[in-house]
C-alpha cells in the first residue's frame, strides 16, 4: 500500500492569469502558498486482480478502467494503463471550496500511481502531467496554478510563459515576517461550494474583452509588487493588494461575487481587514481575510457567525507518507 499526502493552496495575488486565453498572449503570475490541509490518495493491489474499485464520495467497482465514472481515476488509470487495483481519496476540507482541491487530487493520484509502478517523478514533471490530464485529456477550462503549487508546496511565486513553460520561485522571507505574514491571515468559510469550471469558461472568454484583458494585466501587476514586498519583508501593503485584487477580480465574471460574499467581505473590512479576497475561481467557499493580529479580537467578534478555519503555511508539497509491500501468505 501506498499512501500520499498533497497539500491545499491558498492564492494570494494573480488568479485568472494563469489561464491559456491569458498567458499564451501576455505571461501569466501568481503569488500563492499551500496549507496543512491535505488530500489523501491510497492505492494498494485490489484482492480480485481483475476488479479496480475506487472509494470517494461514492465506491466504483468495474472490470473495465474504461467504465470508471469519476473522470480524474478514469483517465490517470487510462493513462498508465494500470487496473487490478483499489484506491481510496480523503481529504481534510470537501471540494469545490476555492482552495485547489481538484488538482491536488489528480497530483496526490499520479505521485501515488508512479510510486506504485515503482517510479519516482521530480515536482516539475508531477505538475506537468497533473495539467497534462485535467487541461488536454480531460479538456476542463482551467488555469495551471494549483497543479504547480500541490506539487511544490511552499510559499511561491510562479510565472506562466507563452511558450507553456511555467517557473516556479520560492518567496525568500525572514521567519520572523513570515510567521507574522502567517498570523495575519484569516480563512472564513462563506458556504456555496460549487464547480469552478462555468466561472472560468465565463472568465476565460470574456478576456478576449479588452477590458478584461487590461484589468488581468493589472492584476498580474499586483502580483510582481506583492513578491517584491514580500522579500523586502514588507507587510505593510499587503492587505490593500489583496484588496485591489478582489476588487479587479470581480470585474471579470458576472458569476464571481454575490450580495452574500460582498457584504460579508464588507464586515471583515469594518471590523479590522486591511484586505482579502474570494479564494478560487468565485461563487463561494472561503474568503481570505488579512487582519493585523492587534484588530483580531473585532474581527473575529463580528466573524462568529460564520466559520473561520485555522490554518498554518505547509513547506513539502506532495508526498509520499507510507509505503509497504504487499506480502503474500501460503500454508
Amino acid at each position: 500500500m501506498i499512501i500520499t499526502r498533497t497539500p491545499f493552496r491558498v492564492s494570494f495575488v494573480g488568479g485568472g492569469s494563469d489561464l491559456p486565453a491569458f498567458y499564451r498572449k501576455n505571461g501569466g503570475a501568481v503569488l500563492s502558498t499551500t496549507i496543512d490541509k491535505y488530500m489523501f490518495i491510497a492505492i494498494n493491489s485490489s484482492f480480485e486482480a481483475k476488479k479496480t474499485q475506487l472509494k470517494y464520495s461514492r465506491t466504483e467497482l468495474v472490470d473495465d478502467i474504461n467504465n470508471i465514472k469519476h473522470p480524474i481515476f478514469r483517465e490517470a488509470l487510462k493513462f498508465y494503463n494500470v487496473s487490478g487495483v483499489e484506491l481510496c481519496s480523503i481529504a481534510d476540507i470537501p471540494s469545490g471550496n476555492g482552495l485547489g482541491s481538484s488538482s491536488s487530487f489528480t497530483v496526490g493520484l499520479l505521485l501515488a500511481i508512479n510510486a506504485y509502478q515503482g517510479k519516482s517523478l521530480t515536482s516539475e514533471q508531477l505538475a506537468s502531467l497533473a495539467c497534462h490530464i485535467e487541461m488536454e485529456r480531460l479538456e476542463e477550462p482551467i488555469g495551471k496554478q494549483d497543479q504547480y503549487a500541490a506539487a511544490y508546496g511552499g510559499l511561491n511565486f510562479i510565472t506562466f510563459r507563452p511558450d507553456e513553460t511555467v517557473n516556479v520561485e520560492k518567496i525568500s522571507m525572514s521567519d520572523e515576517k513570515k510567521k507574522e505574514l502567517e498570523d495575519n491571515l484569516l480563512l472564513v468559510y462563506v458556504g456555496g461550494g460549487r464547480s469552478a469550471s462555468v466561472i472560468l469558461q465565463q472568465q476565460s472568454q470574456n478576456l478576449s474583452l479588452s477590458d478584461k484583458f487590461v484589468a488581468q494585466q493589472q492584476i498580474v501587476a499586483l502580483a510582481y509588487n506583492l513578491r517584491d514586498a514580500l522579500q523586502a519583508n514588507n507587510l505593510d501593503d499587503f492587505g490593500r493588494i489583496l484588496h485591489e485584487n478582489w476588487l479587479l477580480k470581480k470585474t471579470l465574471a458576472t458569476n464571481i461575487s454575490s450580495e452574500h460574499i460582498n457584504s460579508i467581505y464588507e464586515q471583515g473590512i469594518a471590523a479590522g481587514a486591511s484586505g482579502g479576497k474570494l479564494l478560487g475561481a468565485g461563487g463561494g467557499g472561503f474568503i481570505l481575510f488579512y487582519c493585523p493580529k492587534e484588530k483580531q479580537e473585532k474581527f473575529c467578534e463580528a466573524m462568529k457567525p460564520y466559520h473561520r478555519t485555522p490554518f498554518k503555511f505547509d513547506n513539502s508539497g506532495s508526498r509520499i507518507i507510507y509505503s509497504q509491500e504487499n506480502s503474500c501468505h501460503g500454508f
